[in-house]
């Protein structure tokens, strides 16, 4: 081998020793907190631990309340944090489904908490009875201070794979091993019921705008059109929104075409939304309801049919909120939600900033009881 190849061979080699100890310590030093950074947080964690006379929460508390101090300084009124039980639940009622057993949970007079098992799903198959007494899902013992959220989280997990439930049955007192295996459970975020004053008015409640929202849309037209419905109420009241592309889709079922939305994040170019297509829906003769709880993207779908003179809006001014949040993951399962961008309809006025969607038919409720919204949009239908 000649020198000069030898001493090339070993720069090279030297020169990659050399990138690799260089990437590792500036990637080292990226992702390892400073413990500096923070110096008076850090010294007042110190003094807590160290001369706190009361008994102090565990970690994982204090973090997560140094978390929401964080976000409340950042006077971000949409910024939240979420422990990774809310996060997990949240996350399921997005998606419109979750793995799980097919049980409804009540807490007894007791405490204790009781288990209802679905029609046919998986637990009634396994064998667990209406009424029986849940006292341990897998290795978690379930108290009567256990919290109903902590529980179905616990059930909750992969589809295909088996979680351990013992139960307590009145009849001996005895205590009964189940091993059930998950399934795919579907959390509806629409349910609809062809109104009882007139059967050819069809009403579909949306409770949340979620990944299976417009499909269960679809779904309730075509079940209610074999009924003979051929008008149709979109119940939007107290719907807090979901998921944006969510909304986007579901405002796309109504249209024909144009604009729905536009949206903007930080340093980011404009971004616009358009019906891409005439949507299957597109027809058919529709009001919706709404009320101070409609917000998010359950204003992108009643804001952008209004703005497009698609179907007339009845009840109350809506919530008004124009803002997208981002949901990041944290590393135990919990999340951040941070306001990320606006997003608006161009051409709706008064903007949705100024005191939310106005309706074109006002209706409040008063406290007779009657729905007088709902009775609002029945006559109107009635009448075209």
């Amino acid at each position: 081998m000649s020198r000069l190849r030898y001493v090339f061979i070993i720069s090279f080699v030297a020169v990659g020793f050399l990138s690799a100890f260089l990437s590792g310590y500036f990637l080292n030093s990226y992702f390892t907190p400073r413990p500096n950074e923070f110096p008076i947080l850090n010294q007042s964690y110190n003094i807590l631990i160290n001369h706190s006379f009361l008994d102090l929460p565990g970690h994982s508390t204090l973090e997560y309340g140094m978390i929401r101090g964080l976000l409340l300084s950042s006077e971000d009124p949409y910024a939240t944090f979420q422990e990774p039980v809310q996060h997990e639940l949240e996350s399921n009622n997005l998606q419109g489904s979750f793995g799980g057993i097919g049980v409804e949970l009540t807490r007894s007079s007791e405490g204790n908490i009781l288990v209802f098992p679905i029609s046919n799903g998986p637990a009634f198959q396994a064998g667990i009875h209406k009424g029986d007494q849940l006292l341990w899902i897998d290795d978690i013992e379930i108290g009567t201070d256990t919290q109903i959220d902590e529980i179905k989280a616990a059930i909750r997990g992969p589809v295909g794979k088996s979680v351990k439930i013992i139960i307590a049955r009145d009849d001996h007192r005895s205590e009964l091993e189940f091993n059930v295996r998950r399934d795919r459970i579907h959390l509806p975020s629409v349910t609809w019921h062809v109104a009882p004053e007139d059967s050819q008015i069809g009403i579909i409640n949306i409770n949340i705008i979620a990944e299976s929202t417009t499909e269960e849309i679809k779904n309730a037209v075509r079940e209610m059109q074999k009924d003979g419905t051929n008008r149709y109420i979109l119940d939007l009241r107290d719907n807090g929104g979901g998921l944006l592309t969510a909304g986007i889709d579901t405002a796309r079922l109504f249209l024909h075409e144009g604009v729905i939305l536009q949206q903007q994040y930080r340093g980011e170019d404009v971004e616009t939304f358009t019906v891409k297509a005439p949507g299957p829906l597109a027809d058919l003769p529709l009001v919706i309801l709404i009320n101070h709880n409609t917000a998010s993207a359950a204003e992108i779908v009643a804001g952008a049919l209004q703005k497009h003179h698609r179907a007339l809006l009845i009840g109350e001014p809506s919530f008004g909120k124009d803002s997208i949040q981002l949901i990041f993951d944290l590393q135990d399962g919990s999340s951040l939600h941070v306001t990320a961008a606006k997003w608006w309809i161009p051409g709706l006025s008064p903007t949705l900033g100024e005191g939310g969607l106005q309706p074109d038919l006002p209706v409040s409720q008063d406290e007779s009881g009657n729905d007088l919204v709902m009775i609002s949009a029945l006559e109107y239908l009635r009448e075209q």
